[in-house]
């Protein structure tokens, strides 16, 4: 499995990806997470509000920063 968060930097941003990574240890999935940073790349996604999050090439959230609890729902 492959997550992204997708963002420029901010605090939410920062905060998804904490989120996220601690969703993972938690669920116990194997996944890697990779941070996008470049606006390019952001809006190739069609996301023009971040944080955004995608699961495998799939957006699944995007303008919010969603809880760990959240997070394993989607992942597992």
């Amino acid at each position: 499995m492959v997550i992204k968060v997708l963002g420029t930097g901010c605090p939410s941003c920062k905060k998804l990806e904490a989120n996220v990574r601690t969703a993972i240890n938690e669920a116990g999935v194997e996944a890697s997470v990779e941070k996008v940073e470049d606006l390019q790349k952001i809006m190739e996604y069609g996301v023009m509000s971040t944080p955004a999050l995608v699961v495998d090439e799939k957006v699944v959230a995007k303008g919010k920063v969603l809880s760990v609890g959240d997070i394993k729902k989607l992942i597992s």
